[in-house]
């Protein structure tokens, strides 16, 4: 028999945000796979490292910083092929996703490449919005409010228009998007009502008004903006 694939989510960064489930699915695991940056660190994999078994089998995908789609397809591509190895050789395999696999979370990619050929399951993770709105102090929708997810890299116009007609707004993957969304947010009068958070959950995390936050921002950044009065009060 194959093996089953699990495509695990490991939460926004601290370690015991993880779930009762993907810690004993890890803890557990013959083969651990998950994704890398450019050649560097897996931040999947430190978030898991305290449970991870020692002489597991690791596969690191090297997933490419670039705005063409290629590289990063080409990563995806061999990461599930050295995947697919130990599945038809009848070993599970975890795989490590920060965040949540399916809430702009790289497990998906494999999920596409994989799914049809072998057993997946995936255990869901606590998002980087859910921690962000928990260390701001910032409830984010109520009642019949509507909630608005955008990725910093979206055309300033687009964002400008998205936000103009939302309610309330999480914009993600700031970085070095910050000095467009700021302006924009400033430029709608709404400064005021933003909140900026980054690393959230980890010791060096930051949770400021956005006319505090700093010039240059991570990646891992995120912008949490409510209109009107609060509905929860």
């Amino acid at each position: 028999m194959s093996g089953v694939l699990y495509g695990v989510g490991v939460g926004p960064g601290a370690a015991d945000l993880m779930t009762l489930r993907a810690a004993r699915l890890i803890s557990a695991a013959e083969v651990v796979a998950y994704p890398t940056l450019a050649g560097g660190a897996s931040f999947a994999r430190a978030i898991a490292a305290e449970v991870i078994p020692v002489g597991a089998i690791e596969i690191a995908m090297d997933v490419p910083m670039s705005v063409e789609r290629a590289p990063a397809q080409a990563a995806y591509d061999a990461g599930a092929a050295a995947i697919a190895v130990h599945l038809d050789a009848g070993r599970d395999v975890v795989c490590l996703c920060e965040g949540d696999p399916f809430f702009y979370g790289s497990f998906m990619y494999l999920f596409a490449r994989l799914s049809a050929r072998f057993r997946v399951e995936v255990v869901p993770g606590v998002t980087s919005i859910a921690a962000c709105a928990a260390r701001a102090g910032r409830p984010l929708v109520a009642r019949n409010e509507r909630l608005t997810v955008l990725p910093g890299p979206l055309p300033e116009a687009e964002l400008r228009e998205r936000i103009a007609g939302a309610e309330s707004v999480a914009i993600m993957k700031v970085g070095r998007h910050l000095g467009k969304i700021r302006a924009v947010i400033a430029d709608l009068g709404l400064t005021d009502s933003a909140v900026y958070v980054e690393r959230a959950t980890l010791p060096e995390e930051v949770v400021c008004a956005l006319a505090e936050a700093p010039e240059v921002a991570p990646y891992f950044s995120m912008i949490l903006l409510t209109k009107g009065a609060d509905p929860w009060l």
